[in-house]
């Protein structure tokens, strides 16, 4: 977790430097113009992002250890709407990953790795309150126990029972969430893109937005915070890794887009979302052990589906 080095243990949204002043640096420094040049696409690339589940998915292999995610305990300073609302509100987590973002919240390796770890924290009745499940949001969508086509519709409470026998027996802890008389849950309070979006292949983010604006309720909100563009993480990336305009390849085959504010704000705007906050944040941490200055860039925001 980075901290700022100007601020307290307990002030994590903080501005550091400003992003116009650390543009104008990396934009005057001519070992980084390849950064800024245009970028052309292939039909390869988008035959090679067909490709990223199977690379995250060895990914989350490796680093499904609380060492190497630590959780996030920040989120509850960032978004504070989190603490504040009811008991029974329901949120939406995409890309669970270790269960890093998961945890923190719920205290107020892959999907098996997360409930592993949910289950052994000790924060009282975790299975009435986790569910997790497998999804392709990008591609196929949010399953229909989320928000069936009625809810889609009215996101009324009261719906008729559209879910079938055989899914039920498939997915016993959803019947936790689910009422008895009731096909869905109706749709979400909340949902959290926490570092999620970047690895999902530019050409799929509007639709996996709209997908997240189907399934949250009208006055929902969504909660992102993801790379900005020139973030230390971006500046480490030779030549040879750009896939794409701000799109970068790992050597392990993942994927990291680098976003502005005003890329972030036209995918949600353009999505039907209501902007209510939008900025980078810019954090300053240091690393103690190798005595160097890492400046961090995010993009925090918040954004409301319209009643």
């Amino acid at each position: 977790m980075s901290v700022s080095s100007s601020a307290g243990a307990g002030e994590y949204h903080s501005k550091d430097f400003e992003w116009e002043t650390l543009k104008q640096e990396i934009e005057n420094d001519p070992s980084l113009q390849y950064h800024l040049l245009p970028y052309n696409s292939s039909p390869e690339a988008a035959q090679e992002a067909e490709k990223d589940s199977d690379a995250w998915k060895r990914f989350h292999s490796r680093h499904y250890s609380g060492k190497f995610f630590k959780e996030r305990r920040y989120l509850l300073k960032e978004f504070p709407e989190l603490v504040s609302c009811g008991g029974s509100s329901k949120l939406l987590e995409v890309g669970c990953g270790n269960g890093s973002t998961a945890l923190p919240i719920l205290r107020s390796e892959i999907l098996e790795r997360a409930k592993e770890f949910v289950d052994a924290a000790d924060i009282g009745s975790v299975k009435d309150r986790f569910c997790p499940f497998y999804c392709d949001f990008c591609t196929a969508g949010f399953p229909e126990w989320l928000a069936c086509n009625s809810c889609l519709e009215s996101f009324q409470q009261k719906q008729h029972d559209c879910f079938s026998d055989t899914e039920e027996k498939n997915k016993p802890h959803l019947k936790k969430l689910l009422r008895q008389d009731d096909c869905c849950i109706g749709g979400v309070d909340f949902i959290t893109l926490i570092f999620t979006l970047s690895a999902v292949p530019l050409q799929r983010m509007p639709t996996a937005i709209r997908e997240c604006y189907s399934v949250l309720k009208p006055g929902g909100l969504l909660l992102f915070r993801d790379y900005g563009l020139y973030d230390m993480t971006m500046l480490r990336f030779k030549p040879e890794q750009r896939v794409e305009f701000r799109e970068y390849m790992r050597s392990d085959g993942t994927r990291s887009y680098f976003f502005t504010i005003d890329s972030v704000r036209n995918l949600f705007v353009n999505a039907g979302f209501i902007e209510v906050e939008l900025e980078y944040c810019c954090v300053k941490s240091v690393n103690r052990g190798k005595g160097k200055s890492m400046r961090r860039v995010w993009v925090h925001g918040k954004f409301r589906k319209p009643l």
